[in-house]
């Protein structure tokens, strides 16, 4: 049985979404690889089933035990791997591919409620009138005050062509607007661009999943036509990452073709591998590049890279390897620091349940780890000119629990125990915070307010950039060495 044989069969995932081709290894192929199974162990676990089965309150079936005894194995290994029953296999196949039977509406939470940030264009809840700002107060006969947003989400996916009911409440009626929908195949647009100035873009990039490739070229084509590139900004903030094959081509229509984009490095000798800026690392057999008519400007058009600490996996890798090849000028805050590989293996004859399990670590083109670490922008630059107002609430890769280390010699140090004092101050810090988070306006992307596209903006133009702000005063970056050209 062939096991990663080839680029086209490895399913790598960036932040919990699957890259190529599943490959199904069998248990006796893995069993084989990993030696004979601890037979006093294994008997163990068959004693305590029987326990359960015995004296438990109530009933349980088998499957279920069984499931959970999978999901408690995959869990205590590190924060990505994981379990995946059919429901959850499905889910991720579907953000992959970008497309999913739903309503085409963002939806965020405000007061314990589902708001939508914005309804996607031509899909049934614009056509019904959903707004920007609306709140999900029920879905069906489900209230949603409380219910956590992807229970919620679940809720509004379901069957093609099959109705749902949403309860809304919108600010300045006095009385709940009921609109009915059927649900319709909804494509994930993780491509937002436009032009801000004449000359300088704006690329938004959300997520990589298999319609990433194809809307940056056609988005890159379109503005150039418009007015001849002279700036771009790659804004990947809070981009949780996705396919490999999304963050290779993406790094491949700024650099030169061939150029390494990441390596990977791993126990069995089939995670050892180098990626390369190439069609046959981001398009699939028989697919033709969708790079082929791109504007030749996009390999040396100056260029910034907004990142912050949402931006995870796929977004890291794209960030490092712009950076490592002085492509791109970064600006930001230190990234999340997921830089671990995803293999998704499934368990069954069928295919409809599988593991995803953390087989590698990925590292720039100059070896720099992304694990745990997060790649530093050139220019530190905060949300605010004042600094972060919800820096106590970020979270990143190393202050998860079981988080990998670095490298295979750096197992990640384990958490120093809090003082009474230092926790007391830890929650006083995260109050203040969620009441801040409470009385704050939704940042626009690339709007009058956002500080870091403003400071990428000044970069373009020649001007000085607003860092991050020290203990006095406000500091003022020139350009670094070695960063692209400014556009004057």
């Amino acid at each position: 049985m062939a096991v990663f044989s080839s680029a086209k069969k490895v399913g790598l995932l960036g932040a919990g979404a699957l890259a190529g081709v599943l490959v199904s290894v069998g248990v006796t192929a893995v069993a084989q690889r990993a030696g004979r199974l601890p037979m006093g162990e294994v008997q163990q676990l068959s004693d305590v089933f029987n326990l359960v089965k015995t004296y438990y309150v109530e009933p349980v079936e088998d499957k279920k035990l069984l499931q959970d005894a999978l999901s408690g194995m995959m869990q205590g290994l590190d924060p990505h791997s994981a379990y995946l029953n059919a429901e959850s296999y499905k889910e991720m196949r579907e953000g992959i591919k970008g497309e999913f039977a739903g309503l085409g509406i963002e939806v965020g939470t405000e007061d314990g409620f589902v708001k939508v940030i914005a309804p996607i264009d031509d899909t049934p809840a614009s056509r019904a009138g959903v707004r920007a700002g609306d709140l999900i107060v029920r879905i069906d006969d489900k209230p949603t005050k409380g219910l956590p947003l992807n229970d919620a989400v679940k809720l509004m996916r379901g069957p093609l062509n099959s109705g749902v009911t949403l309860t809304i409440s919108r600010k300045g009626d006095n009385v709940p607007v009921v609109i009915r929908l059927n649900r319709a195949m909804i494509t994930m647009q993780s491509i937002r661009a436009k032009m801000v100035e004449p000359g300088i873009a704006h690329i938004r990039l959300t997520i990589f999943n298999e319609n990433t490739i194809k809307g940056l070229a056609d988005a890159m084509e379109r503005m150039n036509k418009q007015t001849p590139l002279k700036g771009l900004i790659l804004d990947m903030r809070n981009d949780p990452g996705g396919i490999l094959e999304g963050a290779i081509g993406v790094s491949a229509a700024f650099l030169p073709a061939r150029t390494l984009v990441t390596s990977t490095d791993g126990q069995i000798r089939e995670a050892k591998r180098q990626f390369y800026a190439s069609p046959e690392a981001y398009t699939r057999r028989g697919e033709s590049d969708p790079f082929k008519n791109l504007p030749a400007v996009s390999k040396t058009v100056p260029m910034v890279v907004l990142v912050n600490q949402g931006s995870a996996s796929a977004s890291e890798i794209v960030a490092g390897a712009l950076q490592d090849h002085k492509r791109a000028t970064l600006i930001g805050t230190q990234t999340f620091g997921k830089g671990s590989v995803q293999t998704i293996l499934p368990i069954d004859e069928n295919r409809t349940e599988a593991i995803k399990l953390t087989t590698a670590r990925y590292f720039t083109p100059s070896g720099r780890s992304i694990q745990a670490k997060g790649i530093v922008p050139d220019y530190l630059v905060d949300e605010t000119p004042d600094g972060d107002p919800l820096a106590e609430l970020r979270t990143r890769e190393a202050d998860l629990d079981r988080h990998l280390g670095a490298d295979k010699d750096n197992k990640g140090a384990p958490k120093a125990a809090l003082t009474q004092e230092q926790i007391a101050e830890k929650a006083a810090a995260e109050k203040a915070a969620i009441e801040r988070l409470r009385n704050r306006k939704p940042l626009e992307p690339g709007g009058a307010e956002d500080h870091q596209f403003l400071q990428a903006m000044n970069f373009l133009k020649g001007k000085p950039v607003q860092t991050a702000k020290p203990k006095s005063g406000l500091a003022q970056s020139t350009v670094p060495a070695g960063a692209a050209a400014p556009t004057k």
